[in-house]
């Protein structure tokens, strides 16, 4: 009985040990390669990748790959050949996700075609034009509620369309009478707005363009999308 309490003491005693040994050299890794690519790009994590000898880097939202001495960076994508599984796009859409629950809709336009029970928000500026095309799409779309968080993020005059869509009587309107039919919006812009707290919220998910959208389960479509994958995405989620 002895002899097997110490063969089990010593068995986990060596998976604690490689375990220690596995999580010194990936903070190694991280060290030298921080090193050698400077630091005014932040490494958030080195982990195993599914190749024996190659890591997972985490540089902000991007996804890249080193070796275990850290000498080559490698850009590119892993695709499990037996199932054809992107491991690096699935990566890269799980960092991208954000928590639906954080977004306030009294921040955002709103309309609800149909029984709206299909949900989908998008950030965008009044002057994009990409975001003019996926508006003239969505028009099409039945039975979903649409939340609108405008970010002005191309020009001044974006933050004033933005204000002066916000601050008119029927906000949802005049947005959709600008971006769908070309109608200017006007009249005043002094109104309080949400327009810095979506800014803010955009820098904190990282938004850098628009249109951007998300779902309820989190993830993330940059672009003006195609109306059919924003169906596939809608019944993705049933």
């Amino acid at each position: 009985m002895n002899k097997l309490f110490s063969a089990i003491a010593l068995t986990c005693s060596l998976i604690l040990s490689i375990g220690i040994a596995h999580a010194q050299s990936e903070q190694q890794i991280r060290s030298d390669l921080q090193k050698k690519i400077g630091s005014n790009t932040k490494i958030k994590s080195v982990s195993p990748s599914p190749i024996p000898g190659i890591y997972e880097v985490l540089v902000g939202s991007e996804v890249f790959y080193t070796d275990a001495n850290s000498k080559y960076l490698i850009q590119g994508e892993i695709i499990e050949i037996a199932t054809g599984k992107n491991i690096t796009e699935q990566k890269q859409a799980d960092l991208n996700r954000i928590k639906w629950s954080e977004l306030n809709p009294s921040n955002a336009l709103k309309v609800v075609r149909g029984n709206g029970s299909r949900q989908m928000a998008v950030f965008s500026d009044p002057n994009c034009g990409y975001c003019k095309r996926l508006e003239k799409s969505l028009q099409q779309l039945d039975n979903v509620t649409i939340y609108t968080y405008l970010i002005p993020i191309l020009s001044p005059d974006s933050a004033q369309k933005s204000k002066q869509i916000w601050c008119s009587a029927d906000p949802q309107k005049t947005y959709i009478d600008w971006m769908v039919n070309g109608i200017a919006p006007s009249g005043k812009s002094d109104c309080t707005t949400p327009l810095d707290k979506n800014m803010a919220l955009a820098k904190t998910y990282g938004i850098t363009g628009t249109p951007t959208i998300f779902f309820t389960d989190g993830s993330r479509f940059p672009g003006a999308v195609q109306i059919t994958d924003i169906e596939k995405k809608f019944n993705s989620l049933k």
